[in-house]
């Protein structure tokens, strides 16, 4: 039995998944894990594939003909490995599979650590790692589940000082800074998708990815199956992966915003009760109106697209569709 499999999933990324590649590549020769990784292309036109088999012959290599998003991507991966879309056990799989994003860059000894606390951490089904920007600046890499007060500060017109306050604050689903600062890990509700490192038996217990999600909310509301199977997740602050993020998402940003509110959409209908998704509803509805309403009075190059974007979201919250 393996100790690891790591999984890539890229979308027109070749220069950014050669140098994950490379850094991942650099990392697992040093750690002593038994370990495979496996890379699935998502129909990329750069000539990732081509680029990919050269420079690395021993990669798995899942080259797609369309793009099947990133939870359909990684599924894919994992029904190879042996995994089923439902909980299923597969005693012939990896002790552990991690998912990580193709815009990263693995700092030394980042695996071998987050191996270690998967397997010794209490109840542990899912850590994630310590992120940083490209700037070495500190980035946000686990969450509390999102709540209401999360639409607010993502759409209401509030006046800086207090968005300041709010934007690293619990009410926004962010833990302390001091918490990773102290270096220790602690149980988090869910950790970035970048960096996804789970237990055998937590995917035995919880199936896959949701293959609702498109892109977005798709590591959210796996973590809380995987919570709810009885597993912890937890972020482990002695971890260090360098995350380039949105590169990807960034080629298509309008529709990038209708993914990511459509995925919210789905997690809200999913994980919250009746009257909490009524709110949420109405919430974004009128949150994404203003937003138009400032736009109209503050007309730039890229607005029309935007709006537009904007528009089609509030149709499906208004009309209630999947």
């Amino acid at each position: 039995m393996r100790d690891l499999a790591v999984i890539l999933v890229s979308w027109n990324t070749r220069d950014l998944i050669l140098d994950a590649l490379r850094s991942l590549s650099a990392d697992l020769a040093s750690s002593r894990l038994d370990a495979e990784i496996w890379v699935v292309d998502n129909a990329s036109m750069d000539g990732s594939p081509d680029a990919i088999r050269a420079e690395f012959p021993m990669v798995k290599l899942l080259a797609q003909p369309d793009n099947l998003g990133f939870a359909g991507g990684n599924n894919l991966a994992l029904r190879a490995l042996g995994f089923h879309d439902s909980p299923t056990p597969n005693p012939a799989g990896p002790r552990a599979v991690f998912l990580l994003n193709s815009d990263t860059r693995v700092e030394p000894g980042a695996v071998r650590i987050l191996h270690d606390a998967l397997f010794s951490l209490p109840h542990a089904g899912l850590v994630g790692a310590q992120l940083a920007y490209e700037d070495g600046s500190f980035q946000h890499g686990a969450f509390r589940f999102p709540g209401l007060t999360q639409i607010v500060i993502d759409l209401y017109p509030l006046p800086k000082r207090l968005l300041g306050r709010l934007y690293e604050s619990r009410l926004n689903g962010r833990y302390p800074r001091a918490w990773s600062t102290r270096g220790d890990p602690f149980p988090v509700d869910f950790t970035l998708g970048a960096t996804m490192l789970l237990r055998r038996e937590a995917i035995e217990a919880t199936g896959l990815f949701d293959e609702q999600f498109f892109m977005y909310c798709e590591e959210i509301d796996w973590a809380a199956r995987i919570r709810q199977a009885g597993w912890a997740v937890y972020t482990v602050p002695g971890s260090h992966i360098t995350h380039l993020a949105g590169r990807s998402t960034a080629q298509i940003r309008p529709q990038s915003l209708v993914n990511l509110w459509s995925s919210r959409y789905r997690l809200y209908r999913k994980h919250y009760a009746p009257p909490r998704f009524w709110i949420a509803r109405h919430l974004v509805r009128i949150g994404m109106t203003l937003q138009i309403r400032q736009m109209e009075r503050t007309g730039n190059d890229t607005s029309s697209a935007r709006i537009e974007a904007y528009r089609r979201i509030i149709a499906l919250f208004t009309a209630g569709a999947s």
